[in-house]
């Protein structure tokens, strides 16, 4: 692997079998052709007096050409991340998204038109990591943190002007990318 790779483990011991997963699983993402200058992963457990539903916290960090990927996977709702190598499979799942994105964009295969929608964010749910936007029509349109492009989203904040690509969801229009 050629990325610099830094590893920092927080509330927990050092672990040589995770440091394995995570140089396995950084080195993967050196295979979508983006130019990655560094890559710092944090795993963080809760505190040591946590008896049960130790919840685990990954954030990955890029460094690409002219932006940074910022990867915050919060402790969920659901239990699935009481594993930690769930919860590094996981970020590192979501930073490959954002990766694969920022290759495209760079390719020129991505483009942003004047004529694309825009709106402002109405609503951020950071438990939830996802959001909606409000249109100019007074439409409301639903969006995973996963799907904004541009910034991070811990950056959004109510008001942010956005645009976005609407498509049918389960539930209603969603934006299956945001960009901020």
């Amino acid at each position: 692997m050629q990325i610099p790779l830094e590893i920092e483990f927080r509330n927990m011991d050092r672990s040589e079998a995770m440091e394995t997963k995570i140089r396995e699983l950084a080195a993967h993402l050196e295979r979508f052709g983006a130019p990655i200058i560094r890559c710092h992963v944090a795993i963080e457990a809760p505190h040591r007096h946590h008896r049960q539903g130790r919840l685990f916290e990954t954030n990955v960090r890029l460094t690409v050409p002219g932006r940074e990927i910022v990867i915050r996977q919060p402790r969920p709702q659901d239990h699935s991340h009481e594993d930690a190598y769930v919860a590094l499979r996981d970020a590192f799942r979501a930073a490959q998204r954002q990766l694969e994105d920022f290759v495209r964009i760079r390719r020129g295969d991505v483009k942003t038109h004047a004529g694309m929608p825009h709106g402002q964010v109405s609503e951020i749910d950071r438990e939830r990591h996802s959001g909606r936007i409000e249109t100019a029509d007074g439409r409301l349109i639903y969006f995973h943190g996963n799907a904004v492009l541009g910034r991070s989203f811990g950056e959004l904040t109510v008001g942010t002007t956005v645009h976005f690509v609407e498509e049918a969801g389960d539930l209603g229009p969603q934006a299956s990318t945001v960009y901020a």
